[in-house]
């Protein structure tokens, strides 16, 4: 049986790659018309312990197993870990995300990234975290396929569906909402990061997230809101302010991109899998696609190599 899986972005994708893992017969439609996919703007950051400061306990679990899936199946995973800091006047901060997650040990940001000597007395060092480039994954996820044989193509899928399509699906999944982030991407040859630094801040939390060639992806944005379109100034000047922070040599930065996009999220925050009369959904990946997409796609070539293993 043909199993078209539909959509364009991280959590299609995965799927995809699942199921051909299990040698089951894929191809990947993405619909005519459909908005970029959100995961083109996601920092790409592989940190379950992290996330755990305002996540479930099921995501810090089961997404621990997305830094091997990734570096199984793409190149290019960082596993430098994450260090999160605070300025001085924050450092109550720092505190509380060290109480809310585990997997971390205290030190001195500089002996990690000798660029942020002596601007951070203390910070958190989460050693088993890793990072990726988003849009480079995405890009050899769908080469790899198609080395397989894996189409893609517009138009009606065929068989099994597999429905991916993140707010798209909205039309079938009620209770889908759209929670909508703000990214920059800098170049930045004053500032020498070599892994994600997460800037504690009471009112504007931000992440900054090295890529090649002194690039830095900045983001965190987290707006209840379904509106599509181009980054507000308020998000553009908070965020740039984080980062200046962080690194006064962001001051000097080239702005070489400033995107938006919309986190397909169920109610409680959490992916699911859902089972319709003529289609199976995974959605609502919140702000984790990165880090659960691999798992959901695991667990739904599984319920389907087991449920053909039954037929037989």
């Amino acid at each position: 049986m043909i199993h078209s899986v539909l959509g364009g972005g991280v959590t299609a994708l995965c799927c995809a790659m699942a199921l051909s893992d299990r040698g089951l017969d894929v191809e990947v439609i993405v619909p005519d018309g459909a908005p970029e996919p959100a995961s083109r703007f996601a920092g790409g950051m592989l940190a379950p312990f992290c996330e755990g400061e305002s996540a479930p306990e099921l995501i810090v679990a089961k997404g621990q197993a997305a830094v091997n899936w990734w570096a199984a199946h793409v190149p290019g995973v960082v596993r430098r870990g994450t260090l999160v800091v605070a300025p001085p006047r924050d450092v109550s901060e720092l505190e509380r995300f060290a109480r809310a997650t585990r997997v971390h040990e205290w030190v001195a940001p500089g002996d990690l990234e000798p660029d942020l000597a002596g601007r951070f007395a203390r910070g958190l060092f989460f050693s088993s975290e890793a990072h990726l480039d988003p849009r480079y994954a995405l890009s050899s996820l769908k080469s790899s396929l198609e080395s397989r044989g894996v189409s893609f193509r517009t138009g009606a899928p065929r068989g099994r569906i597999v429905d991916c399509r993140g707010l798209s699906s909205h039309d079938e999944l009620v209770d889908l909402r759209g929670v909508r982030g703000e990214m920059l991407i800098v170049h930045a040859p004053d500032v020498a990061l070599t892994r994600p630094v997460r800037l504690l801040h009471p009112r504007f939390p931000c992440y900054i997230v090295p890529r090649e060639n002194g690039r830095y992806m900045i983001g965190a944005t987290m707006v209840e809101s379904a509106r599509r379109g181009c980054v507000t100034a308020r998000a553009a000047m908070e965020l740039l302010s984080a980062a200046y922070t962080l690194h006064p040599g962001f001051a000097e930065a080239e702005i070489l991109e400033l995107g938006a996009g919309l986190r397909p999220s169920f109610p409680d925050n959490i992916p699911a899998i859902r089972h319709a009369a003529d289609r199976i959904h995974v959605n609502g990946m919140y702000r984790h696609g990165f880090l659960m997409a691999p798992v959901c796609a695991e667990q739904l070539a599984t319920e389907l190599t087991e449920l053909y293993a039954h037929a037989d």
